[in-house]
């Protein structure tokens, strides 16, 4: 895209604002020099908000007099977008069928693109007490009262009006937030204004510099020794480094600065996004498997397709390490990309040993500050290294070398909400091809879409069939729980783990307990009425929670987040006999507290790991020998790497089997593979156990197998003849819309004028797709809004119909999803 910079004259602009619809015109000021590219705050009605210049206008569109057309207001940030990463995000509206600018914001960090927000504030600085008086006098609401002493209890005497509006939340007969507000704007007492966005700005901190001016005046014995251990430090040091390494004070670099001879200013310093405290090292030795992929990867050129096919523990990320050695030295940059926040630390601290501060993380759990930092530094090229989650795929870095997906095969790579439903695969290959640079794609257990491509020989194939140092990889020992049932053992444990654990702890080992669901329960119900209990706000069962075995009880519904005491009684019919159903984590480690009372865990799941550096502090923990075992979710899949985790024990393996989703037994193989890998990648050899209600199942049966690389491609050869029977991917293509209000009659009708719209569409145009739909939402509602689904089944290949331009009632909200994961 074409950058000229114009001082003058006019420019159309991509506008963030619900109600904007295609560009607008602006008037460029004189005094301000703006790009397309550039991101700027515009005024658009009685907001002034956040916008993209898109094309500079050398005169006045027809139509338009001059003096109609507003001014833009400043220039936030200067152009970003090179011509390829321009091209990318085009590419990403059209594909995923989304609005440009929805695009736009989630490729740049979070409040770059802002809008103006109202604000209310005190207009007159009157005591508490006279205030009080005089609104006693007039007759105020009590809505207002409160009002003013919400305002008063401000520090800068301003509160945003969303804010004041949820601390008056008063019975309509004592008058209304708004009411109260016109009533105080009337006296003159408080005023309603628009704050101007605020986007992200650098951090900057007080830097000493040298300078080469000779002194104004002699410098004493004091000052000279000072100026030589400037010189000692590069002639460069941050102020608080310089008082604590020169020994000096505030007052005396002051006289010096005076003196001509330094100078203490501002600096810019970018805020990080981890701290790592990851020792240096080298590269490693490697396996004759690693050698041959690293060779392979060395020789291509512009534009190409790698699978590093390697079992878990096969040394990829060596091979990651070792193929990016040559894109830093060449200047160029590389982006790795990872599934989770919690793959990052460890993932993180491996390239730093190696690359050092030339690696950067860039994903949702940094602070605002440190993703605008990571983002700027990104734009200035050079050589560095990105590891990101699925956001970072939009990264831009101006001169890429490689692209690395580490797990390529896992769904968190897709979005499902909210719009653009990306994959970051499918866009990570279309920024392949535009900067010409390889896309290596990694995994122990590819996706059927990569393997088909394999298939097809649009990719090259580079295979790791065995463990670093020769180790084997784990036998799979199955448990049928029917048996253990029929036994007498009702217990979540089976025997076999059971004792397996016994003999981990009484060697001093460490292992890992895997099971698909956070929380204690899955739900609780009565066992008179057989009433389940159900989130007020969505049509599911709220999930029993319990941090430990005396802790307070809970319910949580892990959609919409709504919680509330264990209830002692059935809320339908009185009686005290609830009964909770199903496991998760919170069970396992209660469980294991009764079972196992000397056996110390460590729970690693989304409910302990919110926090930033969670996922870090919980490893370094396990890893420093604190906890014999650690108990999570899906997290444990994840290219974790703990030599010392000798036993894995999946707890509930039919969980995953039998989930409502045509994926299911490829995630389920997926996911027992990976997390079978976590044992035995150190000295001592490892173990799994998996529990299951269907020993027979295709997965169960694949995953037994000792041939790791048979089962995987016997496993997907049925698997795709499944595909290819039903016409589902990759033998044909899906598009989920779908549709939610809060009205239920409101959503269902208009779900059917869309459904009826679609079948229009298909038969009058060009484009042929068949329509199924709309039903409701497998979880009809979720937090009160109620929801339905159309599906689109098309053949490969074919266009799309052009659904952006579907426009739903204005209450109404629409997603579309093309290519979806997750049907629920």
């Amino acid at each position: 895209m074409p950058t000229a910079v114009s001082s003058m004259g006019w420019l159309e602009a991509l506008v963030d604002s619900p109600g904007a619809s295609g560009l607008y015109t602006y008037r460029i000021p004189v005094e301000i020099m703006v790009s397309e590219g550039d991101i700027i705050s515009v005024p658009f009605g009685t907001q002034q908000v956040g916008a993209i210049a898109i094309r500079l206008l050398a005169h006045a569109p027809e139509g338009l007099t001059p003096s109609s057309i507003k001014p833009i207001e400043a220039v936030i940030n200067t152009t970003l977008f090179t011509k390829e990463y321009w091209t990318a995000l085009n590419r990403v509206a059209d594909y995923y069928q989304t609005p440009f600018i929805r695009v736009l914001k989630a490729a740049l960090p979070p409040g770059l693109l802002s809008r103006s927000q109202r604000r209310v504030r005190l207009r007159q600085s009157l005591s508490a007490e006279k205030m009080a008086a005089l609104m006693t006098g007039r007759g105020f609401s009590r809505s207002a009262v409160k009002l003013i002493e919400v305002l008063q209890s401000s520090p800068t005497g301003d509160y945003s009006w969303q804010y004041l509006k949820q601390q008056i939340k008063a019975p309509r007969k004592t008058g209304t937030a708004t009411q109260a507000l016109s009533a105080l704007q009337r006296c003159g007492w408080v005023e309603s204004y628009l704050a101007p966005p605020r986007s992200p700005s650098a951090q900057k901190r007080q830097a000493v510099l040298l300078t080469s001016s000779e002194p104004l005046d002699p410098l004493s014995q004091r000052q000279q020794a000072i100026l030589i251990g400037l010189q000692q430090a590069g002639g460069e040091l941050w102020l608080s480094d310089a008082l604590q390494q020169l020994q000096t004070t505030s007052k005396t670099l002051k006289k010096m600065a005076e003196a001509g001879v330094l100078v203490i200013e501002p600096r810019e310093i970018l805020r990080a996004g981890s701290h790592s405290t990851a020792q240096p090292d080298q590269p490693k030795s490697l396996t004759a498997d690693q050698a041959l992929a690293l060779e392979t990867l060395h020789k291509l050129k512009g534009y190409a397709e790698a699978l590093l096919h390697g079992v878990t523990g096969s040394g990829k990320t060596e091979v990651y390490l070792q193929a990016i050695a040559p894109v830093l030295q060449a200047q160029k940059s590389a982006l790795v990309l990872v599934p989770e926040i919690g793959l990052t630390p460890q993932l993180t601290d491996r390239f730093r040993s190696r690359f050092g501060q030339q690696v950067c993380v860039y994903h949702s759990g940094l602070s605002e500050g440190e993703r605008y930092d990571t983002w700027r530094q990104m734009l200035r090229g050079g050589a560095q290294v990105i590891i990101g989650t699925r956001s970072a795929v939009f990264a831009p870095l101006p001169n890429l070398g490689m692209i690395i997906l580490d797990e390529e095969h896992d769904s968190s790579f897709k979005q499902d909400r909210p719009m653009p439903c990306y994959h970051a695969r499918q866009v990570a290959r279309w920024r392949s091809q535009l900067e010409g640079c390889p896309l290596v794609l990694g995994s122990a257990t590819p996706s059927l879409e990569t393997w088909v491509r394999f298939l097809g020989g649009l990719l090259h194939y580079l295979a790791l069939p065995q463990r670093v140092h020769a180790r084997s990889l784990p036998p799979v020992e199955l448990v049928d729980m029917r048996k253990e049932l029929h036994e007498g053992n009702r217990t979540i444990f089976s025997r076999l783990l059971k004792k397996a654990l016994e003999e981990m702890l009484e060697t001093g080992g460490q292992g890992i307990l895997f099971i698909h669901r956070r929380g204690h329960s899955s739900f609780v119900s009565c066992r008179s009425c057989g009433q389940p209990i159900e989130c007020p706000n969505c049509d599911v069962s709220l999930s029993f929670h319990q941090t430990h075995r005396e802790g307070r009880a809970h319910l949580k519904c892990h959609y919409c987040g709504y919680s509330k005491p264990h209830p002692e009684v059935c809320p339908q019919c009185l009686s005290p006999y609830l009964k909770t159903f199903g496991s998760g984590t919170q069970r396992v480690v209660n469980d294991l507290a009764k079972y196992l009372p000397q056996a110390r865990c460590i729970r690693f799941d989304s409910d302990t790991t919110r926090n930033k550096g969670a996922h870090r502090a919980l490893l370094a923990r396990f890893a420093s020998g604190e906890a014999d075992l650690l108990v999570g979710t899906q997290m444990l899949t994840k290219g974790i790497d703990l030599p010392q985790v000798t036993l894995v024990g999946v707890i509930a393996a039919d969980g995953l089997l039998f989930m409502p989703d045509y994926r299911a037994s490829e995630r389920a193989f997926q996911t027992m593979t990976q997390v079978a890998g976590r044992a035995g990648r150190g000295e001592h050899p490892g173990r799994v156990i998996v529990q299951t209600y269907s020993p027979e199942h295709a997965a169960i049966e694949a995953l037994v197998r000792p041939d790791a690389a048979g089962k995987y491609g016997e496993f997907l050869q049925q698997e795709l003849s499944d595909r290819a029977d039903l016409q589902y991917p990759p033998y044909g293509r899906l598009v989920l819309l779908r549709i939610s209000g809060l009205e239920e009659r409101a959503t269902e009708n208009a779900a059917g004028r869309l459904g009826h719209k679609l079948e229009a569409m298909s038969s009058e145009g060009t484009e042929h797709y068949s329509v199924l739909g709309p039903v409701p939402a497998p979880i009809y509602r979720v937090a009160r809004r109620y929801r339905w689904h159309i599906l689109l089944k098309l053949t490969p290949g074919s266009a799309l119909p052009p659904l952006s331009r579907l426009r739903p009632p204005k209450d109404i909200s629409l997603t579309i999803d093309v290519d979806p994961l997750n049907l629920s």
